[in-house]
């Protein structure tokens, strides 16, 4: 089993330090803003799994990706506890990448691969959508 702990620091906010033993600090009060609060790093964990997905089922697929940014979007229930309803994910892809290989990696990623998005998806309706960059080369 992996333990993450975390450690109260006063007020809101807290140190985490996660099984791997890297730490991260969080911040619950959002006038105060200190650190991320827990609900936004998991946008930020969705956006981060997606994208290793992505970038490794490209690599599979030999396509020449140079760059690779994505925005993840969420609304929240109004009543408590206020969990993630509706998240859109935006995928701004650069290089030479034909469209059906971009479109299957984030499908395969969102469907298959990606933890947190099949943990997410349990209270939230996921969308995606994205845009591939003209090359540089």
């Amino acid at each position: 089993m992996q333990t993450a702990t975390i450690r109260w620091k006063g007020g809101e906010e807290f140190v985490a330090t996660s099984p791997s033993g890297h730490t991260v600090p969080f911040d619950a009060d959002r006038k105060h803003n200190s650190a991320p609060g827990p609900m936004e790093m998991l946008l930020a964990a969705l956006g981060a799994c997606t994208s290793v997905d992505v970038v490794l089922i490209l690599a599979k697929k030999r396509q020449k990706l140079d760059s690779l940014e994505v925005s993840v979007s969420g609304e929240r229930a109004e009543a408590t506890p206020a969990v993630w309803t509706k998240i859109e994910i935006y995928y701004r892809l650069g290089g030479r990448l034909e469209d059906k290989a971009v479109r299957d990696a984030i499908d395969l990623s969102q469907a298959k691969y990606c933890s947190v998005a099949a943990m997410l998806a349990k209270t939230a309706a996921i969308s995606y959508r994205y845009e591939i960059l003209p090359s540089k080369s």
